[in-house]
């Protein structure tokens, strides 16, 4: 990684615009949501603390590839975590690559996936508190996502009504990994609230359902997790189509963040022909091939893009998705962080990549 120079910094001014659907936030240290708590639940926090959906909730799953999973060189130089120091994120990625708008999706602790709704709850809320007060009042260019405890219905809709109408949320945010298949009615609430308030829905890799990712257990390294996030994220788009979510609100729009998208075509085939076989059956609410639904109603990011021998493989992968698809993430600070100068291959033509480093974004977002 390039330090951040004088000449690095002017350089930027002179790059395509860069809209980065994905950044992480980082509590500098759990008081930083004292403010936003009820006593009741700080109390709660400090004493019992979360309580996620599987066996690990104590510690960490899977050996991560670097510490806290992070870049080596993102802790800030005043302490606390990488995604913390908003001056450091401001100098390490929004300043250095001429970074317009940058939407945070905070991953922990949020209280999404909690087996104590009130608990979940609360903590949503805290986070969106903090991310405004905190965050995005010290740089504008930084934009929150509405946390909410999908795992409740009812409350996830109600903190997302809290939040419509103000511009520094960019959408609602969501984990792949649901405790039950996310197309189910139990989280139609979420659905309804996000399309009223005129917000698409991120879906970020990870969860607490209470469940591994693969059909046979919990894998045993990291990168095997990594890989998993495709065939969670596939079987959630299959429940997504196949519940007739879409049929009931059409105006609903997700991003898949961090997922990969090479296996996107390939599903869709696969959803199309099963579709031809049971249309007239029980899938009689979903009206039209899922293909058609997937391409009207799915986003993708960019990290991680997958790299296929033959460039051309992936020319005509995007070919399929659609180039207006396909938005720009960095992931940063994690250790697997796209650099957006290298990221977007310049062979794909400036068109494309101004359109994937900022045009959709502003498009999706409504910037």
């Amino acid at each position: 990684m390039d330090s951040v120079t004088p000449d690095l910094i002017a350089a930027a001014g002179t790059r395509l615009s860069l809209v980065d659907c994905d950044i992480h936030p980082k509590l500098a240290a759990p008081e930083d949501l004292r403010p936003f708590l009820s006593r009741r639940w700080w109390e709660h926090l400090t004493t019992i603390g979360p309580r996620q959906r599987h066996g690990f909730h104590k510690g960490v799953p899977y050996p991560k590839a670097q510490p806290l999973a992070c870049r080596r060189d993102a802790w800030p130089p005043g302490g606390g975590p990488p995604g913390s120091d908003v001056p450091f994120i401001r100098e390490q990625l929004l300043d250095l690559y001429g970074i317009d708008f940058a939407v945070m999706n905070p991953l922990a602790p949020t209280g999404q996936g909690d087996t104590n709704a009130a608990f979940s709850a609360a903590m949503a809320s805290a986070n969106n508190d903090w991310q405004v007060e905190a965050m995005v009042a010290a740089e504008p260019r930084l934009r929150a996502s509405v946390v909410v405890p999908y795992e409740d219905g009812p409350a996830a809709a109600a903190e997302i009504r809290r939040r419509a109408g103000d511009r520094r949320f960019a959408h609602v945010l969501m984990l792949s990994r649901t405790a039950e298949p996310m197309g189910q009615r139990r989280y139609w609430p979420v659905f309804e609230a996000a399309c009223e308030a005129g917000l698409p829905l991120g879906i970020h890799v990870f969860g607490y359902s209470g469940w591994p990712m693969t059909n046979g257990g919990f894998p045993s390294f990291y990168l095997e997790e990594g890989v998993e996030h495709a065939a969670s994220t596939q079987a959630l788009v299959a429940s997504l189509i196949f519940e007739g979510v879409f049929a009931r609100f059409p105006t609903l729009r997700i991003l898949l963040i961090e997922a990969g998208f090479a296996w996107i075509p390939a599903l869709a085939w696969r959803l199309d022909r099963i579709w031809e076989k049971a249309r007239h059956g029980e899938l009689q609410d979903v009206r039209e091939p899922p293909s058609a639904i997937l391409k009207r109603h799915f986003w993708v990011s960019t990290q991680p893009v997958e790299e296929p021998p033959a460039f051309a493989d992936l020319e005509t992968t995007l070919d399929w998705i659609g180039w207006d698809r396909v938005l720009f993430a960095s992931d940063y600070p994690h250790w697997d962080f796209d650099d957006p100068r290298q990221a977007i291959p310049r062979r794909l033509g400036e068109a494309r990549r101004r359109m994937i480093l900022s045009g959709n974004g502003r498009a999706f977002y409504g910037i």
